[in-house]
Order: C-alpha cells, then structure tokens, then sequence
C-alpha cells in the first residue's frame, strides 16, 4: 500500500511539473505567434494608418504622454514581447482573438475594450502597456 501511495505521489508530482511546464511555455510559444502574425500584418502602409490614427486621437495622445514620464525601471516588463505574454495570461488567447474580431467588425467600442483589459490588468501592468506602447511609436 506504501509503494503505491509513493507511486501515485510521483506521478501526480511529474502530472504537475509537466502541466506547468506546458503552460508556462505554451504561453510563450503563443506570444511569440501573435507578435509574428501582427508584425506580418502591418506593412508599413498599415503601419503609417495606425500612427495616424494614434496622432489624431486626443485619449490615445494622453495615454501617449503619461507614458514619456514613466520610468521603466519600476515596470513589471518593458518590451512588446513580454507585454504579449502578459496579456495572453492575463486575458487569454481566444479573448484577444474574440476582441480583435469584434474591433474589426466594428461590434465593440475602444471604451469597452479598455474597461475589459483594465479589468484585468494592475495599475503597474497598465502603465508598462502605455510604456511599451510610447517606445514603439518612438521607434
């Protein structure tokens, strides 16, 4: 009876260092995925109608200027990569993909979207997202 608890125990033990595993890199793997798909995306066109769209808008422009004064040393991460990460944890994978769908069919509002993610993001997360946000405009 001792063999097979000490069995089940190891079991259930490699059970859950692979799920982790699986899901720590599964994430990551993720990340890197959407990133890939975004950037094949946005040809420099694309690219030039999103900084056009940013510049004319005034909540996006704040958001924008917020982020010039925040130092990056206090933030939970600092590149797009890892913004990616944290949303896909955070929102999860079908979320985005959901919201991206409604954004482009026109059937939720910028407003709804913020409220969603801010939902579930910290503060310091959501001040690392504006950070991220600033450098790459600033590129």
């Amino acid at each position: 009876m001792k063999k097979f608890l000490t069995i089940t125990a190891i079991i259930l033990v490699l059970l859950g260092a692979a799920g982790f595993a699986v899901w720590h890199f599964g994430t990551n793997i993720a990340s890197e995925k959407i990133i890939e798909k975004v950037e094949s995306t946005l040809d420099d066109e694309n690219l030039e109608e999103v900084k056009s769209y940013i510049e004319n808008d005034s909540k996006v422009q704040e958001i924008v200027s917020e982020a010039a004064t925040i130092n990056p040393d206090t933030l939970p991460f600092q590149t797009k990569e890892e913004a990616t990460r944290v949303l896909i944890k955070k929102v999860g994978v079908n979320r985005l993909l959901d919201i991206q769908e409604q954004a482009q069919n026109g059937s939720i509002s910028k407003d709804e979207v913020l409220s969603e993610i801010e939902g579930k993001l910290s503060e310091d997360e959501i001040s690392a997202l504006k950070y991220v946000l600033y450098k790459e405009l600033n590129k």
